[in-house]
């Protein structure tokens, strides 16, 4: 029965300057100082399994400029998710920034309407006046006529004249 740590070390040295930990081969080496292209190979080769097919073929977001694109877009993201098209983790790093965009839409559009409401109130309002002015012009005109009676009444007071008399005197068709 031999010791679990017979094996001898491998005699190269890390790139951080340390002993390499790995076993030896019949060389002294283990596998990867032995083979060094073997190595870099071996990490393309893991690299590229790795890599998300769904970064190349990345497909651009739609302009979110409503409520319902935004919607759009996360149906999308939720759709690529599933099918393994889009990495969790992006579609969580977009997740909030959909959400700030779908805030700021209903933001923008209760700004928009009100400052419709607003305006129309405003011209709500200037009509009220109008028509107040329009329906009071004849109560001034009345208060002139009355204020022009009583003066002709006074008129005829002090000319001596009855009311009969004074109206026919201060009457156009009198002149």
């Amino acid at each position: 029965m031999t010791p679990k740590n017979s094996n001898p070390r491998c005699k190269a040295r890390t790139k951080s300057d340390k002993p390499c930990q790995a076993p030896a081969t019949a060389g002294g080496l283990c596998f990867f100082h032995a083979n060094p292209n073997k190595a870099s190979e071996l990490g393309r080769i893991g690299g590229k399994s790795k890599h998300s097919p769904a970064e190349e073929s990345a497909h651009q977001l739609p302009r979110l400029e409503t409520a319902i694109a935004v919607r759009d877009a996360v149906a999308q993201l939720i759709v690529d998710v599933y099918a393994g098209k889009l990495h969790p983790r992006v579609a969580a790093g977009l997740a909030p920034l959909l959400n700030l965009q779908l805030r700021a839409i209903e933001t923008t559009d209760l700004e928009r309407r009100l400052a419709k409401l607003e305006k129309l109130l405003a011209e709500t309002e200037a009509e009220k006046d109008l028509d107040r002015k329009q329906d009071s012009a004849p109560l001034e005109g009345l208060a002139d006529m009355v204020a022009h009676g009583r003066k002709r009444y006074e008129r005829a007071g002090t000319l001596g004249l009855e009311k009969d008399e004074a109206a026919a005197v201060d009457s156009p068709e009198a002149t």
